[in-house]
């Protein structure tokens, strides 16, 4: 018997759960909310491990899915999980759900997703480049099957914004893995991707944190991440190591054009650089991953 002390939850691994018939069925009466892998702080708890760079490579190469609480946290044990975990989301997420016959294209897009973490993402250069490969798709079918990955909860699409003309542009989005365990078991851990990895590791916890987050522009030059929580904003740059003046100044410098008052900082591997420059705060990693 149902009565006023019960709750229903409807779980499922696609964005579209609620459309069509049950939607309309349950129309105003539901709430929907997103399960995230888990963060840095909560992967600690879940393996009972202290906050270290060890954990936290840990964290970078693993990923956060709670089940791994149960595997031995090696290469040959949690990424045979993970390729599961994957071919699963591909196969019964996208491809069944979509009828998609070019199985091979799509895997082919998803490592070249997995390699390019954190870069503007144009489909028509995709799609001149297979056309040179003798491959023949579509910018339109490109953007329709990054659409569907995103339905999947396999990646996330981050829209950029004109920070001095408040507007999203209509090309040039980024992607980042909901997962960095699965991107890993995609293409491999390579240590010359951690500052791709740092970035969508930042990126996963400002999600995590409740921020809407886009990427900004300001005269020509790149902000890694808007956030916006109740009509507040914050702005971060991500950088893996401060071990220039040019890298300062181009890290710290892009944040110094934009002209209003909300809190900016920058987001580095780096233990041991100073607190702020002129007004900006610089939060190592891990302080940035702990704070609540």
């Amino acid at each position: 018997m149902l009565n006023e002390q019960n709750d229903i939850y409807i779980t499922g691994s696609n964005a579209n759960l609620l459309s069509g018939e049950l939607a309309t069925l349950l129309g105003g009466r539901t709430i929907e909310f997103n399960v995230f892998s888990l963060s840095y702080s909560e992967f600690l708890v879940f393996h009972r491990l202290m906050d270290s760079n060890e954990s936290m490579n840990k964290f970078f190469r693993y990923g956060g899915l709670p089940y791994l609480i149960n595997l031995e946290l090696t290469d040959e044990m949690v990424f045979e999980y993970l390729r599961n975990i994957y071919t699963t989301i591909v196969y019964r997420d996208v491809v069944s759900r979509y009828n998609i016959r070019s199985t091979n294209f799509l895997e082919r897009l998803i490592r070249f997703l997995a390699d390019n973490i954190g870069s503007i993402f144009s489909a028509k250069r995709i799609s001149d480049y297979l056309k040179s490969q003798l491959t023949n798709i579509s910018t339109n079918q490109i953007q329709t099957f990054t659409d569907y990955l995103t339905n999947a909860f396999l990646i996330h699409k981050v829209p950029r914004f004109d920070i001095v003309g408040k507007r999203i542009f209509e090309v040039g989005e980024k992607f980042y893995f909901e997962n960095l365990g699965i991107r890993n078991c995609i293409i491999g851990y390579r240590p010359e991707d951690q500052a791709k990895l740092l970035e969508n590791v930042v990126y996963n916890q400002l999600l995590f944190k409740g921020y809407d987050v886009k990427i900004g522009w300001v005269d020509a030059q790149e902000i890694d991440f808007i956030a916006t929580k109740s009509n507040e904003t914050i702005y971060v740059q991500v950088a893996l190591r401060l071990d220039s003046e040019k890298t300062i100044e181009r890290e710290f410098g892009n944040l110094l054009k934009i002209k209003d008052n909300y809190p900016k900082m920058v987001v580095t591997m780096d233990d041991q650089y100073t607190n702020s420059y002129q007004g900006i705060e610089h939060i190592p990693i891990r302080k940035f991953l702990m704070e609540n």
